[in-house]
């Protein structure tokens, strides 16, 4: 159960009701209306983790691959859900979206696996020379910067529907959506 009420758009100011609704779904989410509870907090986190959707630097496949790897990593089945449905929608199948699950990098070109494992060290507080360099042989400065911004932005996001107790909408897709469900 949520540690704070979902809000109803006639609770926040007119200024800020849109933004309870997700653009990519057209419905409002329980993120959402959990942080509607702070309407200027909304806001401003809304155009922080927009400005890291638009502006990382990457691809929409490469984007969703590390926000997949980065909510894996801390746990957080709400944000990994619904980001299922937008990997999926921008082509990345099921398969990739277990391994990627599961740390295993195998199967992505080398450019990819280099940038989860990047994504990985930002979150784990663990980036090293040697990770560093290797990101800059495939990206410059400013896509660093938005990978590592993306990284922990999520990281933040999952760490506040965690504290917040956000529940999901619907049922959990799974770590692994090639799994029969029992």
């Amino acid at each position: 159960m949520a540690r704070v009420p979902y809000v109803e758009r006639e609770d926040v100011p007119k200024e800020h009701r849109d933004l309870l609704v997700s653009s990519l779904q057209d419905r409002p989410l329980h993120v959402y209306r959990a942080l509607g509870n702070n309407p200027e907090v909304l806001a401003g986190l809304q155009g922080f983790l927009s400005s890291l959707w638009s502006d990382s630097g990457l691809s929409d496949r490469r984007r969703e691959l590390v926000i997949l790897s980065v909510t894996r990593e801390i746990g957080n089945e709400y944000e990994f859900h619904q980001h299922v449905n937008i990997a999926r929608g921008v082509g990345i199948d099921d398969g990739t979206i277990a391994a990627v699950s599961r740390g295993e990098f195998d199967d992505l070109d080398d450019e990819e696996a280099t940038l989860l494992r990047y994504a990985l060290a930002v979150v784990g507080g663990e980036v090293e020379d040697r990770d560093h360099d290797a990101i800059t042989d495939h990206y410059d400065e400013s896509a660093v910067v938005g990978v590592a911004a993306l990284a922990e932005g999520y990281t933040a996001l999952g760490g506040i529907i965690d504290a917040l107790g956000v529940e999901l909408e619907e049922e959990f897709v799974g770590w692994d959506p090639t799994a029969e469900s029992e």
